[in-house]
């Protein structure tokens, strides 16, 4: 049987392949969109492998630190779609329903 702390160098390994892959996705990604999801993926990861490293170091306090982050990532992934959605951060989704109903534009 392999020793637990083999099983989690090559965990940790394939998660730093992976991320490495999802940072050349970020980088040669066509579209916004395409970057975006990448970049989510990426926090994704990153989560996964605080994870894996804090159960390698045998230090648990690194939980936390990764909950954190994993907040971090997905209100910032939100906060970028919706910046690019609507070129501000400061108009409500239900502000802009009404704008678009009252100008009649419901093709954007």
């Amino acid at each position: 049987m392999l020793d637990l702390e083999l099983v989690n160098f090559i965990i940790a390994f394939g998660l730093a392949v992976a991320m490495a892959i999802m940072l050349a996705r970020l980088f040669a990604g066509p579209t916004l969109y395409d970057r975006t999801l990448a970049a989510n993926s990426f926090g994704t990861k990153t989560v996964i492998f605080l994870l894996v490293f804090s159960a390698l170091v045998g230090r648990g306090d690194a939980i936390d630190i990764a909950l954190l982050y994993a907040l971090i990532n997905f209100v910032a992934t939100i906060a970028i779609l919706k910046f690019f959605r609507y070129r501000s951060l400061d108009i409500a989704l239900a502000q802009m329903s009404l704008r678009k109903a009252v100008e009649g534009d419901f093709d954007k």
